[in-house]
């Protein structure tokens, strides 16, 4: 008989570790698409859906304020003209300058809370209050504000908190600010970027373009008169009733008037810096 030589079969352990492996890179595989996918998602919701959601409410809001004013679709440049008025034509619903001087402007872009910083907080009521109104009257829109070159109508409410006023797509009203058309600065900050991003293109005012803020039964007229590019978010003097910024000393106004101020967040998608728009009182009407 002959020997029988035994047979080695070599391969079959690596072969498995090869397939251990190939299972390893698609499972691998499989829970980088789904992350990929999950965070697709998180960012369609909140740069497209919160903003088709939030201007679709801040425009239903715009018509149920016109709607309560009695107005019709045409007035000038857009409808409407307010919330109620005070005596001597000064508009009872936006606060008087009466309250804690404002801090600094509030925090609207994308990626922060849109409340102000740190400092602004503790100087004056809690975000959102909107100053002489209660936290039930914070989310409550009183005004119009119209930007015939933007082709921007939006809703104003007092008070510069996230949830209850920006992220709603209204234009808040800083805490302590003078009231549209009264003297000192009706100062105003909007998301730039999400939630309806009414302020996304203020960059884009120059001197002499129209600002209009309408409340029942009045329209206030202003002009922008000065653009400020860029400031850091706590330059407190861009809201002052005359407004002068306190990081840039050379931008701003150095004489009491009736002024309008815009602020936002830049550059775009970004909440590192404050875009600020200002304008003078032209006429009321």
């Amino acid at each position: 008989m002959r020997d029988r030589v035994p047979v080695v079969v070599q391969g079959s352990g690596r072969r498995g570790r090869r397939a251990g492996l190939a299972g390893v890179l698609w499972a691998g595989a499989e829970l980088i698409v789904t992350v990929g996918v999950v965070v697709l998602l998180l960012v369609v919701h909140q740069v497209w859906w919160t903003n088709r959601q939030a201007a679709a409410g801040a425009q239903e809001r715009v018509r149920a304020l016109e709607r309560s004013w009695g107005d019709g679709p045409d007035r000038g440049s857009g409808a409407g003209a307010g919330a109620g008025v005070g005596g001597g034509g000064v508009p009872a619903a936006g606060p008087e300058p009466t309250g804690p001087e404002p801090s600094g402007p509030a925090d609207s872009g994308a990626t922060d809370s849109g409340a102000a910083p740190a400092a602004t907080r503790a100087a004056r009521p809690a975000a959102g209050t909107g100053g002489p109104a209660g936290p039930s009257e914070r989310d409550r829109a009183y005004a119009v504000l119209r930007i015939p070159r933007l082709g921007l109508v939006v809703p104003v409410a007092q008070g510069v908190d996230k949830r209850a006023v920006l992220d709603k797509g209204y234009a808040g009203q800083y805490p302590g600010t003078a009231g549209p058309g009264a003297r000192g600065n009706f100062a105003l900050a909007g998301h730039r970027n999400t939630h309806g991003e009414p302020f996304r293109y203020v960059n884009r005012l120059r001197a002499g373009d129209e600002l209009i803020v309408d409340v029942r039964g009045r329209r206030f007229t202003y002009v922008v008169g000065k653009v400020l590019s860029e400031t850091t978010e706590r330059d407190t003097g861009v809201i002052a009733p005359v407004p002068r910024s306190v990081v840039k000393p050379d931008q701003g106004y150095s004489e009491p008037g009736a002024y309008i101020t815009l602020t936002t967040c830049t550059p775009e998608y970004s909440s590192k810096y404050r875009l600020v728009v200002w304008g003078t009182l032209l006429k009321s009407s």
